[in-house]
């Protein structure tokens, strides 16, 4: 039997793909944004999408939607979004924007999961961002989860990946269970002089998006993502597996049918003659200094990819890099491949949300990575499954936010900020909800 996962802020579902790589079955994801969770849900038919906040959210609902009942948890694992720092004369787990935090500490708790795996953004490990982590770490401690210290950076270079992308990985156990381990640097990054010695060289930008075809080619995916094509060109053997052209790509996931001679989320971008005349004279590695987007090097790796900001933040569009052999920025399939997604993984189809699902994601060789070491940890041997999975309903990928909501029975998020008025009020209302799940979680 498949040790069960639990996915808290999923999105589109990198963490989802990399545990259920590992051997894991994700029988529930969490996830407030419907675009976010409809991408889930095409990609993770057998799983069961909560479309809402973890405020509020409790063991049991997440037991039912997933449909457990009363079996073990093996792991919970994700992302809260937090930004570390404390108010004046609070601590910073009490700082409101810190809140989602302590939700997954308590979410942890309740479901009295086995293990936990929590990611984040390297800069919690950075100056007085250090003592956020410290009461982090406590708060596990007070839950009754002991905490591999110290805790680690991963670099998804470091993992197979073909991009720089660091992300801080913060791993625990329930008191009695062994810790797991980080895992140890798989490859080295094709770009950076002092490798590691033995291990092979990852993967290089050409390796990845060398063999797609150019989306320029194709006058159908001005107005769509999604062409048929016979045009792939020669894979690298990271492009096989992504391809499936490697009879052990699938790992120990569930295999998906799907038509490899579909070039999906691919839509072009229009550029003007100017920036392409811009882009073109930009040499791989430099960044355009208009536009200030990067240009990928053939044989180099890509800058990390970033995710942009929703609605509620001004809606600014991720910052894809320029393709080391076209003057144009890379497609949200370059995108995908440069992140370890396989080809069979879709994306929302419009570049905005299909770039910030991306950006927004753990690189799925990462997370199996991590999750690997978990699996150890647990003492559970990987089973391969046999039954293979068909994806779900592609409108799901075409939906507006309206839309999506609406499937959802969700409301959509209206995009605006938070008025000022009454601000103070409510941030000592917030500041004292975060003291009263501290006190649940301490018991």
């Amino acid at each position: 039997m498949r040790p069960i996962g639990i996915d808290l802020f999923a999105g589109a579902g990198g963490l989802s793909l990399g545990f259920e790589q590992s051997g894991f079955d994700v029988r529930a994801a969490v996830e407030i944004d419907p675009i976010h969770c409809a991408a889930h849900e095409f990609n993770f038919p057998n799983c069961a999408i909560i479309p809402r906040s973890v405020v509020g959210l409790n063991a049991d609902d997440i037991r039912k939607a997933a449909g457990i009942g009363g079996r073990a948890v093996d792991c919970v694992f994700g992302g809260p979004p937090c930004q570390g720092f404390s108010l004046i004369g609070h601590r910073a787990l009490e700082d409101p924007r810190n809140s989602l935090v302590l939700e997954f500490v308590r979410i942890v708790a309740e479901l009295d999961a086995r293990t936990f795996v929590f990611e984040n953004v390297k800069g919690l490990t950075i100056g007085r961002h250090k003592e956020f982590l410290r009461e982090l770490v406590v708060a596990f401690n007070d839950a009754g989860y002991d905490v591999r210290m110290p805790w680690h950076v991963l670099n998804a270079a470091h993992y197979g990946v073909p991009q720089h992308r660091e992300r801080l990985i913060l791993m625990g156990a329930k008191n009695g269970t062994p810790l797991p381990n980080y895992p140890v640097p798989r490859t080295n990054p094709a770009d950076i002089r002092k490798h590691i010695p033995g291990l092979p060289v990852g993967p290089t930008c050409r390796d990845a998006i060398g063999d797609l075809p150019d989306a320029d080619r194709f006058a159908a995916l001005i107005e769509s993502d999604i062409v048929r094509t016979t045009s792939f060109g020669k894979a690298s053997d990271y492009a096989k597996q992504l391809r499936f052209r490697d009879d052990k790509a699938w790992h120990y996931g569930y295999p998906r049918r799907w038509d490899p001679a579909m070039l999906t989320s691919s839509a072009r971008t229009t550029h003007t003659e100017i920036s392409r005349r811009r882009f073109a004279e930009t040499q791989p590695g430099d960044v355009e200094p208009i536009s200030r987007f990067f240009r990928l090097a053939a044989d180099g790796l890509s800058n990390t990819l970033r995710a942009g900001t929703d609605g509620a933040r001004g809606a600014f569009t991720s910052p894809r890099p320029i393709h080391y052999d076209h003057s144009r920025c890379i497609t949200v399939r370059e995108m995908a491949r440069l992140h370890g997604f396989p080809d069979w993984f879709r994306l929302h189809a419009t570049k905005w949300h299909g770039a910030r699902q991306i950006g927004n994601s753990v690189p799925p060789p990462l997370a199996r990575a991590i999750a690997d070491e978990v699996m150890k940890s647990l003492g559970v041997q990987a089973v391969c499954p046999i039954e293979p999975q068909l994806l779900g309903d592609s409108a799901l990928l075409y939906m507006e936010m309206s839309e999506a909501a609406e499937y959802f029975g969700v409301q959509a998020p209206n995009g605006k900020r938070d008025r000022k008025s009454g601000a103070k009020k409510r941030k000592q209302h917030e500041i004292e909800e975060a003291r009263g799940i501290l006190r649940v979680i301490r018991g």
